[in-house]
């Protein structure tokens, strides 16, 4: 029954956020703490968020960047929702962002909806499904019992949990009205009562110091402000890969400043970063293993190389923008460098290895919206954090062998591109019935055949439409 379903995802993901926010406590204060409103296992507004992203995008559940959108908005405006209400009610805020940049109202920060969209999505996606498979298991009068029996508890311990909270700010609210009117000539007992009644207001009983333990202001705001200053710290120390300046030409370390040798590490390494991206998103996207790589031999694909490097070259003088300006930036920059590695592949070798014309907000099928905010978001991370680590860990190879190591591997790429390109050339040809002309094109069609070249490219078809032979045989 749709009902009773709606109610156990409402109950198990209230369980699983409460112990996902309980269980940070693990490692931020080697302790564990119920860090709920509610002294049992469960924080509803989580069990809340869930369903209603549920049933607000289930016309949707087959477009995946619909559901990644719309599930940012709606988680979005949920949160700030119930952190508007409990501040009115409540009297605090159950979470504050102040400190962070590109927040809004302290109550969520870009981040977030980021996040946000890609839980909603794995949560409308995979979780759902496979939740509605578990709760088939239980026979319905037994499910229906169960379900009903803790939301029955849930809702029992939510009112008295509120009439407990609204009772102690009323005492809060007590002290603090005799505190305004202590005059000098007041006794010394009288202040030492004031403070033993303050004191007790958190000590006094189990839910006063669990609710203390769960939400403390003070202790929160510290602890975000230690967080923000951290990164603050980390980003500080990153400018210098930016800023530094050497003497003398023999101090200078291997491939320093923005050259060639930075730049073609940096390809490298962007390559194997996309390899490993990609196939991440393969496994949440199609929910399964699917290899992604752009080259025969090795975990690279060149698109994420050449975004890495285009992206240093257009904001390596640019660092010091704002994380706004710079995702912005970043956006449009990673966009545009993905439709054109799209519109070179179909122009010079006459096929694609993506095509985005089915998803909302598409450019003729070579890059869409969505992929422009992940490439302003990989933008960002990529300036801040990403290239300075990756540019001192590049500086620490030694001069003389890094010059060897260098041309050894520039080779190495170019051998590989080479036999990348002839391979799928002799794909394409062989699905159009041509017979191998020379000993390498035999060698070709032994080494990469047709298996291990949709192993290889999954995704890579004929560009032309009308041509009823394709580079991917199906």
């Amino acid at each position: 029954m749709f009902i009773v379903d709606l109610l156990w995802y409402f109950v198990i993901f209230s369980f699983l956020g409460w112990l996902i926010t309980s269980s940070q406590t693990l490692f931020t204060e080697k302790k564990f703490h119920n860090m709920g409103f509610l002294t049992l296992p469960f924080c509803p507004s989580y069990g809340l968020c869930a369903v209603i992203c549920h049933l607000a995008l289930i016309p949707a559940k087959n477009n995946k960047f619909i559901l990644f959108l719309g599930s940012s908005i709606i988680l979005s405006v949920l949160v700030i929702l119930i952190g508007v209400i409990s501040r009115k009610i409540l009297g605090f805020k159950p979470w504050n962002f102040s400190k962070d940049r590109l927040h809004l109202g302290s109550y969520i920060t870009l981040p977030y909806v980021i996040v946000f969209g890609i839980l909603g999505l794995f949560l409308n996606a995979f979780l759902i499904p496979f939740t509605k498979s578990l709760i088939e298991f239980l026979p319905f009068t037994l499910s229906l019992i169960l379900v009903l029996s803790i939301c029955g508890l849930i809702l029992v311990d939510y009112v008295f949990s509120l009439i407990s909270t609204i009772k102690l700010k009323k005492r809060i609210r007590t002290l603090n009205d005799a505190v305004k009117y202590l005059k000098i000539s007041d006794s010394e007992e009288k202040i030492k009562e004031l403070e033993q009644n303050y004191n007790k207001l958190f000590t006094k009983n189990i839910w006063r110091k669990r609710f203390a333990a769960a939400f403390p202001d003070l202790k929160h705001s510290a602890y975000v402000r230690q967080i923000s200053e951290k990164l603050e710290e980390i980003k500080a120390d990153n400018m210098k890969e930016y800023t530094m300046v050497y003497e003398s030409k023999s101090d200078k370390p291997f491939a320093f400043g923005l050259c060639f040798t930075k730049l073609f590490y940096l390809f490298l390494i962007g390559s194997i970063l996309g390899t490993v991206f990609e196939t991440i998103w393969a496994l949440f996207a199609e929910g399964h293993f699917e290899c992604r790589v752009g080259m025969v031999i090795g975990p690279f694909i060149p698109v994420y190389g050449g975004g890495a490097c285009f992206l240093t070259i257009v904001l390596y003088r640019l660092y010091k923008l704002s994380d706004t300006l710079i995702f912005v930036i970043s956006a449009v920059v990673g966009a545009s460098f993905e439709y054109l590695c799209s519109w070179l592949q179909e122009t010079l070798f006459g096929t694609v290895s993506w095509d985005y014309s089915n998803t909302a907000f598409n450019f003729n099928g070579r890059t869409n919206l969505m992929f422009a905010l992940i490439w302003g978001f990989l933008g960002l991370v990529w300036v801040r954090y990403l290239y300075p680590l990756s540019s001192k860990l590049i500086e620490k190879i030694p001069k003389n062998k890094g010059s060897i190591i260098t041309a050894f591997l520039v080779l190495f790429m170019i051998i590989d591109a080479i036999i990348s390109i002839c391979a799928i050339s002799r794909w394409n040809q062989r699905n159009n019935g041509v017979v191998p002309q020379n000993q390498f094109e035999a060698y070709l069609d032994r080494t990469f055949n047709d298996d291990k070249m949709e192993f290889l490219f999954p995704h890579m078809q004929n560009a032309n439409p009308t041509d009823t032979s394709t580079v991917h045989k199906d």
